[in-house]
């Protein structure tokens, strides 16, 4: 076979009547690994700990909500056929953790009157360390399949446990979340980058709102999935929509920044 043979078990561990799933374990990872770069990153705008782990408590559950409510509407046939899967953990859209998580945390800084721009620029990087190391999740699920390749880096899963459909089973596809992976680095880069060159508040958020949102988009055409309209996948429609809304939000508040400065300038 032409491709990366994938035969990994998605559950871990039989107790009783409870599996552990590697898919749950990455997710922990994620948040995890998210916690100890916001924490840092948090110090650094004088935000206490405290705050950051509250909020991390807040999407955790917000975040997990919003993903499982995407990822429900995205498989809608599935789920109206067997409605008490509908509460199952396996499956998440990031789409509809970012939006959920979100929403929390534009409530808790609002309640807690803290700045909403300084700190969703801060959390940036810890966003993007969170959703590499979560895709691993779908790596050994199999959930997040690309379309029939010849590549030699296509995924070719043979492990009867894994999500992606039985036709699909033993053929290589494209490596979706690898593809996805990679884009998150190079914009976790491009963002560190860029921090140094711009201090205009919410910039930085808005930076990559939009480089995910365009990375979905692109990559999304390789991924199977439920088509909604004019050929687009859920996450497409998702990635246009807040396009639509952080480039013009992005041109502002650089424009903003630029007047602030040029007046500044003697």
């Amino acid at each position: 076979m032409n491709g990366i043979v994938i035969d990994i078990d998605p559950v871990v561990l039989h107790v009783g009547p409870f599996q552990i799933h590697w898919y749950s374990i990455f997710v922990v990872l994620a948040f995890v690994g998210a916690t100890v770069v916001a924490v840092k990153r948090c110090k650094k705008i004088g935000l206490p700990s405290s705050h950051v782990y509250n909020l991390m408590m807040l999407i955790a559950v917000a975040g997990i909500v919003g993903a499982r409510l995407f990822h429900v509407l995205d498989h809608l046939e599935q789920y109206m056929a067997n409605p008490g899967q509908i509460l199952g953990f396996q499956g998440l859209a990031i789409w509809g953790g970012l939006v959920g998580g979100g929403i929390a945390v534009a409530i808790y800084t609002r309640v807690q009157k803290i700045p909403f721009r300084p700190l969703a620029d801060a959390a940036v990087p810890a966003l993007l360390v969170g959703q590499i190391i979560g895709r691993f999740a779908c790596i050994v699920n199999g959930d997040a399949y690309g379309g029939v390749t010849t590549l030699p880096w296509g995924f070719i899963y043979v492990n009867p446990g894994a999500m992606i459909p039985d036709y699909l089973k033993g053929v290589a596809t494209h490596p979706y979340v690898v593809y996805e992976q990679i884009w998150n680095a190079l914009t976790l880069v491009g963002v560190l980058l860029l921090e140094r060159r711009t201090k205009a508040p919410g910039a930085l958020f808005l930076i990559y709102v939009s480089a995910y949102a365009v990375g979905r988009l692109l990559l999304t055409s390789v991924r199977q999935e439920a088509v909604l309209f004019w050929g687009l996948q859920e996450a497409q429609v998702v990635s246009l929509v807040m396009l639509a809304f952080s480039v013009p939000a992005l041109v502002r508040t650089l424009r903003a920044e630029r007047r602030i400065t040029s007046a500044g300038t003697p």
